[in-house]
């Protein structure tokens, strides 16, 4: 069965930081563009970053420049989104996704989505 399956997300103060990771089963990641969205309440689903996993080029959105990083472990199949210097407005459910070529990944549709992790900023 293909899938994406994602992991730590949670609670955690302004200022904070969290790891997410996305692993993958039933595909290889080095075909895809494989990256986060994310949807806060009353709010429209909105790209966050992306990796290329095979060349290694990343994208991200403005919001996410200079806090966020995004890498892959081939070894594992696993992508990372460490979130640094988390903000209130970054509370929303993180949503890995994956797609063949980074056109796709950016304009849809989108290969394949993981279930979501909540990612709650809060003091």
């Amino acid at each position: 069965q293909l899938q994406l399956v994602e992991s730590g997300g949670g609670l955690v103060q302004p200022g904070g930081s969290l790891r997410l990771s996305c692993a993958a089963s039933g595909f290889t990641l080095d075909r895809y563009v494989i990256g986060w969205f994310r949807q806060a309440p009353g709010k429209e689903r909105e790209r966050v970053s992306c990796i290329n996993s095979n060349t290694g080029v990343t994208y991200y959105a403005d919001s996410a420049k200079g806090r966020f990083t995004i890498s892959r472990d081939s070894a594992k199949n696993t992508v990372l989104l460490e979130m640094n210097n988390l903000k209130v407005e970054d509370t929303a459910v993180y949503y890995c996704a994956a797609s063949k070529d980074l056109t796709r990944w950016m304009s849809g549709p989108i290969d394949y989505w993981g279930q979501g992790t909540q990612v709650t900023v809060s003091s």
